[in-house]
């Protein structure tokens, strides 16, 4: 640990943002092509979902342990002090359609911390809690705002659409990506597509992609398996050919009787030139590593039924610019995102019976 702690830190200062002229437009074509997914999908079932990310696998409650003893980099934001929060954890698949689990796209995890203390965010003066949204992936999908834009049309062409055809193109997808990773590849938008390998999402390790602030500090954040029972789940494939729910059911059977517990973990940023804020690449972990600062702790529970979709899926958000200042998302992707949260958000309120709110405590804990 002390050689790590030997890394010079880069501290956080505004100009580390180069924000472009045409940013507001692109944000809004942005929000724009993600609200005509959940458009088409609640034109067909009545009911709105969210524009990604729509379909749940697991609604936990959780805590949120800081660890003692951290040194003065790590311990930042809302983890400058030992205590322990309550949280909720929301496991996911990327498609703003609810597709059958064959179709294998990247996985989520979002994670809210409840009652953090600190100066907000704008927009998130009525909230008292702290959102982290991460994928099963170092690297975000689009190399630029322009390239996710284009990207997102084309799931927008095709949310909906000929699931069938999905399963089949998913199928060769996995097929392509697999001979990649044989040969120490990888192909994110490969994954992206449906080529994601179909691993129990319990075994997985999620990732920020982007950056954020880590208080005075730059970081990117992972949520990775500690107990033995989760580690003993990555890589482990499930057959997703006959239950189109497969990941849901295998998440529920784990929590009927197991205690899940996970490393989230902070890589500061040590050089703007390797680890740029408006890059989209993995940074280095040779120059900067991964490093333990919580636990997050889920208990034996009913991991997912109608009353938590009506309570979470429903009735709560997340996204990266709901928390504080000291941990606020940096770079052109994390900006171009923000106003299609709130206009997705906005949407699920004003359609469903369930509005969108702010919890003070996890609602299920």
């Amino acid at each position: 640990m002390s050689d790590r702690l030997a890394i010079t830190r880069l501290r956080y200062y505004p100009e580390v943002e180069k924000i472009e002229p045409d940013e507001p437009q692109t944000a809004r074509d942005i929000a724009e092509t993600m609200l005509s997914i959940a458009e088409k999908t609640y034109a067909d079932s009545g009911h709105a979902t969210r524009c990604v990310h729509a379909k749940s696998h697991g609604l936990l409650a959780a805590r949120l342990e800081v660890l003692p003893d951290l040194s003065p980099e790590l311990a930042q934001g809302i983890f400058a002090n030992p205590q322990t929060y309550e949280a909720v954890v929301r496991l996911s698949t990327t498609p703003g359609d609810l597709l059958h689990d064959s179709i294998s796209t990247p996985r989520g995890m979002a994670l809210k911390v409840l009652d953090v203390q600190g100066a907000r965010l704008p927009c998130a003066e009525g909230s008292i809690s702290q959102d982290f949204v991460m994928v099963n992936g170092k690297t975000f999908n689009s190399a630029s705002g322009k390239a996710f834009l284009r990207s997102l049309k084309m799931l927008a062409l095709t949310t909906d659409h000929l699931e069938r055809s999905k399963e089949l193109i998913s199928k060769v997808f996995k097929g392509v990506e697999a001979v990649i990773e044989a040969v120490g590849g990888e192909s994110v938008m490969l994954k992206s597509l449906g080529g994601n390998p179909q691993t129990h999402i319990l075994g997985d390790s999620f990732f920020t992609q982007l950056p954020l602030r880590h208080g005075d500090y730059i970081a990117k954040l992972a949520i990775v398996p500690a107990s033995e029972n989760l580690r003993a789940l990555s890589g482990t494939r499930l057959d997703t050919g006959a239950d189109p729910d497969i990941i849901r059911h295998e998440v529920q059977r784990f929590f009927a009787a197991e205690t899940a517990v996970w490393h989230l973990q902070v890589q500061l940023c040590t050089d703007l030139n390797d680890m740029p804020v408006e890059g989209v690449d993995a940074w280095d972990e040779d120059k900067s590593p991964f490093i333990t600062i919580a636990h997050i702790v889920a208990e034996p529970q009913p991991a997912w039924n109608e009353d938590r979709v009506q309570t979470v899926d429903d009735g709560m958000k997340f996204s990266p610019w709901n928390g504080v200042v000291a941990h606020r998302p940096l770079g052109s992707i994390m900006r171009l995102r923000k106003l299609a949260y709130e206009k997705s958000a906005a949407f699920r309120s004003q359609r469903n019976a369930t509005a969108v709110t702010e919890p003070a405590h996890c609602p299920f804990a």
